[in-house]
């Protein structure tokens, strides 16, 4: 019988991008089903990680759902492409007495306020209850900045690097600081429940926007073989044909830099540099490493569909064209991952549908 796999699922951030993985996925689970496979991403994934949008995704097909079945996570990826679809509105929209209140106070915006963060808030409550990370149904990595500690954190249920219990956090909280992108929302205050004390956290897009090799490192410190580790890295598009014209640039100073109307220039280069970089990095390290297997999945999006938060119908019908062109442009690949996903349930189980996973924690 072939040794088992260890599948590693990572995800972008990039906001209502985050639909175009969740259709990645969705096709996945299509191609398994086909097959005659039926089971949750949890048992599929090994190991989830994620950053902002892509943290929300991981979690919600990490998480127990409260008051679910056992084994039952506290979303499907056909409640995920809802969200982005329908509810995501709701989190980027603002009512018309806000949005008056802005044209007096600040005409020429040049100051734009941030979103409400209660609909996401309540939305997170609602989905996730008070679960915390250790009652994950897989292993799970959601990247995070800590603005007052001044460093990086890696929420997980995995270990450290010294091999003791990663702190532990409440899953909404957890959510709410992976996506608390700067000048869209405000920090996240979160509590961290193994040390007792508050954290303040943003969006690890800020650092880390494509957490692949953040992953991998995860993978290696459960003591996970380099050889069987296979990693699923999924973007949420990229806008060659968006860009930042120097005319404009050079009188933007430091709040054009930072304006929404103009889609935040400077988390925009941040977030698609990083990515870049880091998709080239983990392709080439694990290429010269020769034992470990990576996939990148990643596609071009119109200019007008690159914004964090365009949740109009018409975006979300963009986001749906470039997802199917990523698809369709990988379909082989897609069947090869599927197949790939199968032998490994085999060996794990002998068969794909009998068993359950033991929690991660």
């Amino acid at each position: 019988m072939a040794k088992k796999k260890k599948f590693v699922l990572s995800i972008d951030g990039g906001g209502v991008r985050g639909l175009i993985p969740v259709r990645i996925l969705e096709s996945i689970e299509s191609r398994l089903a086909h097959r005659g496979v039926s089971v949750p991403m949890h048992r599929v994934f090994d190991l989830m990680c994620g950053t902002s949008t892509g943290g929300l995704i991981t979690a919600a097909l990490a998480a127990p759902k409260p008051g679910g079945a056992k084994g039952e996570a506290a979303a499907t990826l056909s409640d995920l492409r809802d969200f982005y679809e329908r509810d995501s509105r709701e989190i980027f929209s603002q009512s018309l007495g806000k949005r008056l209140s802005r044209m007096v106070i600040n005409p020429f915006g040049l100051f734009d306020e941030t979103y409400d963060a209660r609909p996401l808030e309540r939305m997170l409550k609602d989905k996730f209850g008070w679960t915390s990370m250790a009652s994950a149904l897989t292993h799970l990595v959601l990247t995070a900045y800590d603005i007052e500690r001044r460093r990086a954190v890696f929420m997980t249920n995995g270990l450290e690097s010294n091999g003791s219990r990663a702190d532990d956090y409440y899953f909404w909280q957890a959510v709410r600081a992976t996506t608390a992108a700067p000048s869209y929302f405000e920090p996240a205050r979160v509590e961290n429940l193994s040390r007792k004390q508050d954290e303040a956290l943003i969006d690890g897009g800020v650092f880390m926007n494509d957490p692949a090799i953040a992953a991998y490192l995860e993978a290696r410190k459960l003591g996970w073989d380099a050889e069987d580790i296979v990693v699923l890295s999924l973007g949420t598009g990229h806008a060659p044909e968006k860009p930042f014209p120097y005319e404009e640039a050079i009188n933007w100073g430091s709040l054009g830099w930072m304006q929404i109307a103009k889609g935040v220039p400077l988390l925009s280069i941040f977030a698609d540099g990083q990515s870049q970089t880091a998709s080239y990095q983990a392709e080439h390290l694990f290429c010269e490493m020769g034992c470990t297997r990576y996939i990148r999945l990643n596609g071009d999006i119109p200019a007008e569909a690159e914004a964090l938060d365009n949740a109009r119908p018409g975006n979300l019908i963009l986001l749906n064209g470039a997802a199917d062109k990523i698809i369709r442009d990988n379909t082989v690949l897609l069947d090869e991952i599927v197949d790939m996903l199968i032998a490994n349930l085999h060996s794990d189980n002998g068969s794909p549908h009998s068993g359950s996973l033991v929690n991660a924690a």
